[in-house]
């Protein structure tokens, strides 16, 4: 294989993962929690009374719920990127974490 074969084959891995989280966080209520992406101002004033803040950083917010379509609500709310959190193989909730944490 060639180099530009390897990238167009890691690029296509890396855009397959994201998709399936993108689409975990959408579609279904698995994750007992999520992380924002480079969420807009004035984003967490406008989330539900019911979504806890667990951790922030300057491109990220790490929340929880046990609301249904977690993922759902923060689109609505104006989440441009909503990846799951909490889950093995998934992103801690708490953000500093390197371990899983139980619900």
């Amino acid at each position: 294989m060639t180099i530009r074969a390897w990238v167009l084959a890691l690029s296509g891995v890396v855009l397959s993962i994201l998709t399936l989280q993108l689409g975990v966080m959408y579609f279904t209520n698995e994750a007992p929690g999520a992380v924002v992406l480079f969420p807009p101002d004035g984003f967490i004033a406008g989330l539900p009374q019911d979504i806890a803040v667990v951790g922030a950083g300057r491109n990220w917010i790490s929340l929880r719920s046990d609301i249904d379509r977690l993922g759902r609500e923060l689109y609505r709310a104006g989440a441009p990127v909503v990846l799951p959190a909490g889950l093995p193989g998934c992103l801690p909730i708490s953000g500093t974490s390197g371990q899983n944490t139980p619900v």
